[in-house]
């Protein structure tokens, strides 16, 4: 499938007005890709119920899947995003970037941030080390309403690359969450990750 284009522009990059999981969901229904809502949003799909305001809606898909996506979402224009400055999707901007903002041009606000994410086959690569994995069926989660969210572990990972206010709020929603399995999972990957990073000693430490 080609690459749908978009023009180059630069828009306001706080215009943010973004989408309710739930309309994202209805809108992506019986796609045949491996999508998930990822970041902030996961974290409270997991909860079961919001937990903070969300200024954008992150959603994870395998890189060479993106134009399926971007076909669906075909009255959106989607412009990559790397080092704060804009550009149109085209073959060479797709390549060595993972942010795709849709762009809703008649409001004038950015809906949704795709995340290109490498993948082998079925199974999910965590883009930062390619020695962490997981099958598709394990990383992706569902709510009871069926939208598919990245699981918790996962968003907790690549959160901990550098913790905003936000990011450690997110921790301490999931943390008590976690299975004794997701813990484990989430400490051997922060290991390889980020071997001196603080939150391996609360994410070790089982507290239920």
């Amino acid at each position: 499938m080609p690459i749908l284009e978009s023009p180059s522009v630069t828009p306001d990059r706080s215009a943010w007005d973004p989408w309710h999981p739930d309309v994202l969901a209805e809108r992506l229904a019986g796609v045949d890709v491996p999508w998930c809502v990822a970041g902030g949003w996961a974290i409270d799909l997991f909860h079961g119920s919001p937990t903070r305001a969300h200024g954008d809606l992150e959603i994870a898909v395998p890189a060479d899947r993106f134009a399926e996506i971007a076909a669906r979402l075909a009255d959106l224009e989607f412009h990559v995003v790397q080092h704060g400055t804009h550009a149109a999707v085209s073959a060479d901007t797709l390549r060595g970037t993972h942010q795709t903002w849709g762009l809703d041009r008649s409001a004038g606000v950015w809906r949704v941030d795709v995340l290109r994410e490498p993948h082998a086959g079925d199974t999910w690569v965590y883009r930062r080390n390619d020695r962490i994995r997981l099958p598709y069926r394990a990383a992706i989660r569902r709510t009871a309403s069926n939208i598919p969210y990245l699981a918790p572990e996962i968003v907790l990972l690549f959160k901990a690359k550098g913790p905003r206010p936000k990011d450690e709020a997110d921790l301490r929603v999931a943390l008590p969450l976690l299975s004794a399995g997701q813990r484990r999972w989430l400490a051997d990957a922060l290991a390889v990750a980020h071997k001196d990073h603080p939150w391996r000693t609360a994410v070790s430490t089982d507290s239920r």
